[in-house]
């Protein structure tokens, strides 16, 4: 595990801890600073129209790319991993997810909707969905180019090749489903354009228990940069043993003997 302050810890006088805390202060603000300057930036980039016709598998049938915006000009389209067959979802996806219903109550009010894309065909994920008690919408995008477009999902002749195009650039993946996040803007005439996308950890301020972890003396405590796969679970099997796969599937022990590098740094790390 990476050392944390808990095991070697420097105990100093009142007076010496504030010195040294309002030392940190000015880092925690020059920071905070520094990210408010960025998120300018992001709002400043240009758009990308989107041409094609992309049709959903929803509860309610099939929609549009625009239907899913439900009345609202902005849309954060949440790429959870889950592909064909896989039967349950991601675990740093299911993670991310446990902190989405919180939020969508102030999302909807600020003129922002909300829906996870996966290509499982959406008989396999409506019961993920329920088992998880989740509440925003999920839909499936089987038998569209949706994934592939935006790069969160991979052939087999593309995995083949050893390099895919992802978080924009070339690079090795574990698996043909990975995470990401894209957000759309649908104008008066009804427009629809490709504003912002992120990936890897790029969504990690979304995950408020991070950001509870943070301040604690102990932190993340994993064994590398967002390896969450060292503790997260699905929330219904914390204690029930296992591990994340590198692909970011829950594995339940067995006695097939797995590699040390298939247990961890998961491709869906954040």
């Amino acid at each position: 595990m990476t050392t944390t302050a808990t095991e070697n810890p420097k105990v100093v006088s009142r007076a010496e801890w504030l010195a040294a805390r309002k030392e940190l202060l000015a880092e925690e603000k020059a920071l905070t600073r520094s990210r408010d300057a960025l998120a300018g930036k992001r709002r400043e980039l240009p758009w990308v129209k989107v041409d094609k016709n992309y049709v959903f598998e929803t509860p309610e049938g099939k929609k549009t790319l625009a239907d899913l915006f439900d009345g609202r000009s902005q849309l954060i389209v949440y790429h959870f991993m889950f592909g064909p067959g896989w039967n349950e979802g991601c675990v740093g996806c299911s993670f991310y997810s446990d902190h989405v219903d919180s939020a969508l109550q102030h999302l909807l009010q600020h003129d922002v909707s909300y829906v996870a894309v996966s290509r499982a065909p959406l008989s396999e994920i409506e019961p993920f969905k329920k088992r998880m008690g989740w509440k925003f919408n999920w839909v499936s995008s089987f038998g569209s180019d949706f994934n592939y477009d935006y790069h969160v999902s991979f052939s087999k002749e593309d995995m083949a090749k050893g390099k895919v195009y992802y978080n924009f650039g070339m690079q090795e993946v574990l698996s043909e489903e990975i995470a990401g996040t894209s957000v759309f803007y649908k104008d008066e005439n009804g427009d629809i354009f490709h504003t912002y996308s992120h990936y890897a950890r790029g969504g990690e301020g979304a995950i408020g228990t991070y950001q509870f972890l943070d301040i604690t003396p102990k932190g993340r405590n994993e064994t590398g940069r967002g390896n969450l796969g060292d503790w997260v679970r699905h929330h219904d099997r914390y204690g029930a043993g296992g591990f994340v796969q590198a692909s970011g599937r829950y594995q339940a022990e067995s006695n097939v003997e797995v590699k040390p590098e298939e247990k961890s740094e998961p491709c869906c790390k954040h």
